[in-house]
């Protein structure tokens, strides 16, 4: 079964209430074939946050970033495109940095300087506005101490209020291996509504596993109602407790794959939250929690991939595709994918 194009983006924006995101934002250091470094905005949290903002969603991020200069870019960048920080997010430690070398394909390889201590507590509550019904996390900040532990304290103390989607996007760099990281990740999965890996996360998690088989296990079990493993150029596959699909990848120059990943993502929450699969807040006849996760499961309950899921699919490959075709984490707007998808490209 594939996954086929979906419905044409309208420009505008989304019918949601805020999505909080909990995660890394980092200052990634590009350096090219060339040898030339390139400072630019990143952290893959900060890029679904920003990616999710972009297509139309209200959103808000707790992170940890410094009052330094890459801190305050950082901050300048996420809040020009709608990113609001949450209350603790800027810090008097430094912003974290990852040195990103570019191979000849564009693909990244990463070392870290990252510190991930930040101050949660209840943060789908916040002081002032409308509580969050959708929570994301993921990558560093579900897997780096002393952090990990608060963010999957924070999640489990949400979930019966909200839904939930994780990217475990592994950075083996950073942790002391598969048997010890395995059962984290594991447990984030079990709060998850909406799981997205890559192949190669899978295969550091799972060694001498295929990535088929350890999504198929993540889909039957008692947590998420869809998994998704992306497999770079040769597209996706989606897995649910009843079946699964491909979904086809378009085909496009890369400039680099830095931040398609979470493109991906921020695309394939958006298209969920816009069809009432995972829930909003704050607008009359949103969908809760409960009745968002009620509906995912119902889409998930047998082999025919729902359209809803489908075109949700669709919206994070092209995502993802617009962004490889120009450098850094750099996900499209809704207008742009609009004026892409209507140009011939993506559908």
């Amino acid at each position: 079964m594939t996954a086929g194009p979906g419905p044409g983006l309208e420009p505008g924006p989304a019918p949601t209430g805020p999505t909080l995101v909990i995660g890394e934002a980092i200052t990634d250091v590009l350096t090219g074939e060339d040898g030339v470094r390139r400072a630019r905005p990143g952290g893959s949290p900060a890029n679904v946050a920003l990616g999710l903002a972009r297509l139309g969603h209200p959103v808000r991020l707790a992170t940890r970033i410094g009052r330094d200069g890459p801190g305050r870019d950082l901050h300048a960048h996420l809040r020009d495109n709608g990113v609001v920080l949450t209350p603790g997010s800027v810090t008097d430690e430094a912003t974290s940095t990852a040195t990103a070398r570019l191979d000849a394909a564009g693909t990244a390889h990463y070392t870290f300087d990252i510190t991930w201590d930040p101050p949660l507590a209840a943060p789908a509550a916040p002081a002032s506005g409308p509580a969050s019904a959708h929570l994301h996390t993921g990558s560093i900040a579900a897997a780096l101490a002393p952090g990990a532990d608060r963010v999957f304290a924070a999640i489990e103390a949400a979930r019966p209020g909200a839904t939930v989607s994780y990217d475990p996007n592994i950075r083996p760099a950073l942790l002391t291996g598969a048997d010890r990281e395995r059962p984290r990740a594991e447990r984030f999965v079990a709060l998850s509504d909406v799981v997205k890996a890559s192949e190669e996360d899978l295969a550091w998690l799972y060694p001498g596993q295929s990535a088929d088989g350890a999504a198929r296990r993540w889909a039957d079990g008692s947590g998420p109602a869809l998994v998704v493993v992306t497999f770079g150029g040769a597209g996706a596959r989606g897995f649910w407790p009843g079946g699964h699909c491909d979904v086809p990848a378009t085909p496009v120059k890369v400039a680099d794959t830095v931040g398609a990943g979470d493109a991906f993502m921020a695309g394939l929450v958006s298209g969920l939250l816009h069809t009432g699969l995972l829930a909003c807040a704050d607008l009359a006849g949103a969908p809760g929690a409960a009745r968002a996760r009620t509906a995912l499961r119902e889409a998930t309950a047998s082999a025919h991939l729902d359209r809803r899921v489908a075109s949700a699919l669709s919206l994070a490959a092209r995502a993802a595709a617009l962004t490889c075709t120009r450098e850094g984490a750099d996900p499209p707007t809704r207008t742009e994918l609009a004026r892409w998808a209507a140009g011939g490209r993506g559908g």
